[in-house]
């Protein structure tokens, strides 16, 4: 599994993105401009020292993540889509892509691929949308459910009524790196 976000803003968002992908083994696409540089304080904070077990991938802008990810891998997930979660199907290779924090998803993507974009159903009515974090992990678990993966759901499970996980630390990956997936 891959999550890119595209142009994202927060610091604090998307380090803990990269803390959900260094759990899951899911790979991390940035999309620039990014509104914070990768050294960022906030953002190491919010990840952790989990950034050497995160496949990071930084794309210099839009057309360069397009020419290194196939279209029929991605998966659009906005606030303003139609078509709720629980119509997505997923693969193993699936790239979920994200809109940013003040922005969300881009309109023309919207308009270009209205049946592979969806939404996360928020039945209040409160709220216009979910943190940028918070969607993805919602998004990720259901994807990894749907694929018969629900070991990380089930380690994360145990782990909150008190077992222990005898899991070996993840490998390091490394820094993040620029250049096709």
């Amino acid at each position: 599994m891959h999550i890119a976000l595209i142009e994202p803003k927060i610091p604090p968002n998307t380090g803990n993105i990269a803390r959900l992908c260094a759990a899951t083994d899911t790979s991390l696409h940035l999309i620039e401009p990014l509104g914070f540089s990768i050294s960022d304080a906030e953002l190491k904070r919010a990840g952790l020292d989990y950034w050497d077990a995160v496949d990071c991938w930084v794309h210099p802008g839009w057309r360069s993540f397009r020419e290194a990810i196939s279209r029929d891998r991605c998966l659009y997930f906005s606030a303003r889509a139609t078509r709720p979660l629980s119509e997505a199907r997923f693969r193993p290779n699936t790239v979920l892509v994200f809109g940013n924090e003040t922005d969300g998803m881009p309109e023309r993507i919207l308009d270009k691929h209205p049946d592979e974009c969806f939404t996360i159903p928020m039945p209040s009515g409160k709220v216009r949308s979910l943190n940028l974090s918070t969607a993805a992990g919602i998004v990720l678990y259901e994807a990894l459910q749907q694929l018969g993966q629900t070991e990380a759901a089930a380690v994360a499970g145990g782990l909150a009524k008190g077992a222990s996980s005898e899991k070996p630390a993840p490998k390091r990956r490394g820094r993040p790196r620029r250049g096709p997936a």
